[in-house]
């Protein structure tokens, strides 16, 4: 595997709608950046939020998600309760070729912060907006920015497409849209 260049995904982007919609280069000036960068993409976040509480003493099962868990937002800014999280989606839509794989790391403006975000991948041949992890490990709150940077994800190209594609299994996160929790 190679990681590939912003050469690279800029061409992939026009050539098939790879990434919608595509920042051609950083942008930073009074936000958290985003866009096309040296090896990746800084992709933003979205004002769609849904915040953790436990108002109902759920237990957290991924195989039985209680969705009342959540309280949902929409907003320009998301305020995280200390050590809590909040799921989120980007901006972007996502389209990944068969012969790529992606990986999403958060960004370290957040980290620094002590707000991390997920760590996922995007398998070959997977779309849809990206359903996106911040966890506050502060004992404070905590603020996430929407249509701001939120993470980097990196592009690696295998020697040869995948034998079996996301899309080939039928994902069941496959044309996601907002906000999704998770599935069995």
């Amino acid at each position: 595997m190679a990681i590939l260049s912003d050469r690279w995904i800029r061409d992939e982007v026009r050539r098939s709608g790879m990434i919608e919609p595509f920042e051609e280069g950083q942008r930073r000036e009074g936000c958290i950046s985003y866009g096309l960068s040296s090896y990746g993409y800084d992709a933003r976040v979205s004002d769609e939020f849904k915040i953790f509480t436990n108002v109902d003493s759920a237990v957290v099962d991924p195989k039985d998600f209680a969705a009342n868990s959540f309280v949902d937002r929409k907003t320009d800014v998301c305020v995280i309760p200390p050590n809590s999280f909040a799921l989120a989606r980007t901006v972007e839509y996502f389209r990944i070729p068969r012969d790529v794989l992606v990986i999403c790391l958060g960004k370290s403006t957040y980290a620094r912060c002590g707000i991390i975000v997920n760590v996922t991948p995007l398998e070959p041949e997977w779309e849809g907006h990206v359903t996106l992890e911040f966890s506050n490990t502060t004992p404070l709150p905590a603020k996430i920015y929407a249509n701001e940077g939120a993470c980097q994800f990196l592009f690696l190209k295998g020697n040869e497409p995948c034998q079996i594609s996301y899309a080939d299994r039928s994902g069941k996160y496959m044309g996601q849209q907002g906000v999704t929790l998770p599935k069995l």
